[in-house]
């Protein structure tokens, strides 16, 4: 069954398990959706609402590219699973002779890389998702400004919990000029995320207090 077909307490208590997976790569892509979720509901309780008329085609936008972020991160939730038992795979590979050392371990490394690219594309898709945030904080329906505001931090929160994973991983890749293309762009990321959700709040609560 798909981590995203489980009830909530079924996805929770599969989370508590002693089981490794699914672990912190896949939550950070469920806050990702859930965050996504909060500025469709956002531009849906504008869209339709005779005041907020003006600002109907832009969160309409929000609506489509917030349901494909959303089910995008649902799909992110499963594949990091699947990187991670990719690897624990990899690693069982027989390496008794010197040919199955290296099959092992080219098999750990292609499994690594996509342990790094899954979370990376979380990061990715948090700043896509941080980008609809404040147009819901600004043009949605203002009694839902705090909803935007949470869609908000959630994505800086799944972007944070999704690049620990890039860098564990990280440790383990020998391919060292992808480990920089990766460091770099992380960085990158996680920085405008950052100023992205810094400004965001900063709305949020003035218009709060």
């Amino acid at each position: 069954m798909k981590l995203s077909d489980l009830t909530v307490k079924g996805f929770v208590e599969e989370l508590a398990s002693e089981s490794p997976a699914p672990g912190g790569g896949s939550v950070a892509a469920l806050a990702g959706s859930l965050g996504a979720a909060l500025s469709v509901m956002v531009a849906g309780l504008t869209v339709g609402k005779e005041k907020y008329k003006d600002n109907w085609e832009i969160m309409e936008k929000v609506q489509a590219d917030g349901t494909a972020l959303q089910n995008r991160f649902l799909e992110l939730m499963e594949e990091d699973t699947e990187a991670f038992n990719g690897f624990m795979a990899a690693m069982k590979m027989p390496k008794a002779t010197d040919e199955e050392k290296a099959a092992r371990s080219k098999a750990m490394q292609e499994a690594t890389k996509k342990a790094i690219e899954v979370p990376f594309e979380t990061m990715k898709e948090c700043a896509a998702m941080v980008k609809l945030a404040d147009i819901a904080s600004t043009k949605g329906n203002p009694n839902a400004v705090t909803d935007a505001g949470s869609a908000a931090v959630l994505a800086r929160a799944a972007a944070v919990a999704a690049s620990y994973n890039v860098k564990i991983n990280l440790m383990g890749l020998k391919d060292e000029a992808f480990a920089a293309k990766i460091r770099s762009e992380m960085e990158e990321t996680l920085k405008n995320i950052e100023t992205s959700v810094a400004a965001i709040e900063s709305s949020v609560e003035a218009s709060i207090s």
